[in-house]
């Protein structure tokens, strides 16, 4: 999903990882956006424009030279750079050497649980990986603090020395969606999403329906009962039914209409599709308020073009609203993570503060 992450997974070449520190205002990407730079490509993005093409002559510099030290720069977009967004950016860079190397291998690994990463701007080089826990994944003790605020987006924090940190979330995507049916619009769907925030469960009666090759975030699952499924699916999961047979498109809505806690719910098909279901489902005594909720027909209104590509576009931004209304709300309340490891006998220093 995250090409500044996996773009380079056997790749040899030197690189320096990019990341927005911080954003002061109004800026092209927000903070904890990144990109890889090597001396002769660059992979991802952090928004385009001047402030980009800076970035990628600091990483050049920094490779051409082997200056491996990490470090913080701030620029204003409107004064120093001309660009209309008028704000302040803040930009980390850090040279990939052997240990970071390493880190964002274990990252790799990690892309579905929750991480923090934790990164010396001054000083001597030092970095290290958390989990939700507050446990060291990667890293050597005595060079990481042992406390930092994790409740708060990517950020710069300061420990008791005046030595600054990059405390940098790496999170799980939160949104999932449970998609059944591997026809023309259903693989179609699965590439629309396939370098969004997002993981997908693809399931299909008919294993030779799916692709040899499949997106990282995608899993694929044949089966003969697609209704355990639904069981399986995490609360406030989304759910989209586009199988081949109308009868199965009917025992999977019933299965997802006996979830409560069952999110987003789109089934392909017309109006008159809609009419039918909604008469079956009030003649087994689903309640008014479950049936409106179901999406049917699916896709952004006023798109009427049925070409699966169309269809997958139109879908895939009815999801990224449902998504963002969903992470607007969940930001509304404070994040609660178990708390961090306890201080250990180091000195004060090890723990930051932000700034």
């Amino acid at each position: 999903m995250s090409d500044w992450l996996t773009a380079m997974e056997n790749d040899t070449q030197a690189s320096v990882l990019v990341t927005v520190a911080l954003v002061e205002g109004s800026g092209p990407r927000e903070a904890g956006a990144k990109m890889r730079v090597t001396l002769d490509a660059q992979m991802d993005t952090i928004g385009g424009g001047h402030l980009e093409l800076r970035a990628v002559e600091i990483a050049k510099s920094m490779l051409a030279t082997r200056d491996t030290h990490a470090r913080l720069e701030r620029f204003a977009l409107g004064p120093s750079l001309g660009q209309c967004c008028g704000g302040v950016v803040h930009l980390a860079f850090e040279y990939v050497d052997a240990s970071l190397k390493e880190l964002l291998a274990v990252l790799r690994e990690r892309r579905q649980h929750d991480s923090w990463k934790v990164t010396a701007l001054d000083g001597e080089s030092a970095s290290a990986l958390f989990d939700a826990a507050g446990t060291m994944v990667v890293g050597m003790p005595g060079q990481a603090p042992d406390t930092f605020s994790r409740e708060r987006a990517t950020h710069v924090a300061q420990d008791g020395l005046g030595r600054r940190w990059l405390v940098d979330p790496c999170l799980a995507p939160r949104a999932h969606l449970t998609l059944f049916g591997a026809g023309h619009v259903g693989a179609a769907i699965v590439r629309a999403l396939a370098h969004l925030p997002c993981t997908i469960t693809w399931v299909d009666e008919r294993e030779d329906m799916f692709p040899a090759a499949l997106p990282d975030n995608v899993c694929a699952a044949a089966t003969d009962t697609p209704e355990e499924f639904v069981a399986m699916a995490p609360p406030g999961g989304s759910f989209l039914v586009m199988t081949h047979s109308h009868a199965l498109d009917q025992r999977l809505t019933q299965a997802i209409m006996a979830r409560m806690d069952a999110g987003w719910f789109g089934l392909i098909g017309s109006h008159t599709k809609r009419q039918q279901f909604e008469r079956r489902l009030q003649a087994r005594g689903v309640s008014e308020a479950r049936i409106a909720a179901m999406v049917c027909p699916i896709g952004m209104p006023g798109i009427r073009n049925k070409a699966p590509a169309v269809i997958a576009a139109a879908v895939a931004c009815q999801l990224l609203m449902v998504w963002e209304e969903a992470a607007s709300a969940a930001l509304a309340t404070p994040l609660r993570l178990v708390p961090a490891s306890a201080p250990s006998r180091r000195k004060k220093r090890a723990a930051i503060h932000p700034l």
